[in-house]
């Protein structure tokens, strides 16, 4: 153990954590709606805008910088708070269970897995939970201080390896490395890398057959759960009924007013 270099590790991510204050062109879904939507094993993919946040989402050229999984209520002692509902990877905190609070204000977007069965789904906020405690090696302080810049120079191939922190070592916490492997865990795909092989038949003999190979989970970001075409993108405000006729517009030439003092987060 390295006392010096973990101490310098835990204040890089702190600085790189730390939320700053920027305007969001995105709208934060409402607690009541947001909570009134979610299943256990949705994911939810929040915009944040700390240095670490800003590189991410700049290294991925998306809008989502950071991923929690609803597990829902859970039994008391299995959550550190009865009110915490999301396990999510935190840069300084490791594993952990959070609130909604967590995310209050910020722009979300729900991501759901269809089609698991009630005992997948259970396997899948049963592994998550036993992730809670394990943290990321401090200690590579080489691994954090390149998102010191919130616009790492890198050719766009080794971009999304960039995101990868650490040397593997498995009780790392990363976000979306947390996300995919908790999927990889009951074998659900996420951005599966396909192949095609003969599989010749009688009636077609020159019929191909896909086969799935399940990318290594260090290497999947935010936004692969958005733009895969096996996740629903659920949207709260259409899901209660939406009537656009129920809006009130303002009067042609009234100005907009916009209180926006929101914290942002990786």
């Amino acid at each position: 153990m390295n006392p010096v270099l973990s101490w310098i590790g835990g204040a890089l991510a702190r600085f790189l954590s730390a939320p700053r204050h920027v305007h969001s062109a995105s709208v934060a879904t409402p607690r009541d709606r947001l909570a009134a939507c979610l299943q256990p094993g949705d994911v939810l993919l929040v915009e944040g805008a700390s240095p670490i946040s800003a590189a991410i989402k700049y290294l991925t050229q998306s809008t989502w910088s950071h991923v929690a999984i609803y597990v829902g209520p859970q039994a008391p002692g299995r959550l550190a708070e009865e009110t915490h509902v999301f396990v999510e990877a935190d840069l300084v905190e490791g594993v952990r269970s959070v609130g909604f609070e967590e995310f209050q204000g910020l722009p979300t977007r729900i991501c759901r897995p269809v089609g698991l069965a009630p005992q997948e789904t259970k396997a899948l906020v049963d592994w998550l939970i036993a992730q809670i405690g394990h943290r990321y090696d401090l200690r590579n302080v080489i691994d954090l201080a390149r998102y010191l810049m919130p616009t790492p120079p890198a050719p766009a191939r080794f971009r999304r390896r960039m995101i990868a922190l650490g040397s593997g070592d498995p009780t790392r916490a990363i976000c979306s490395t947390l996300a995919a492997q908790a999927f990889g865990e009951i074998g659900y795909p996420i951005l599966p890398e396909i192949d095609y092989r003969p599989a010749p038949t009688q009636d077609c003999p020159d019929c191909l057959a896909e086969v799935h190979h399940i990318r290594h989970h260090s290497l999947y970001a935010p936004r692969d759960f958005d733009v895969s075409p096996y996740f629903a993108v659920v949207k709260p405000t259409v899901e209660r009924g939406f009537d656009f006729r129920a809006l009130q517009w303002a009067a042609e030439g009234d100005p907009p007013s916009r209180t926006d003092g929101l914290s942002r987060r990786a």
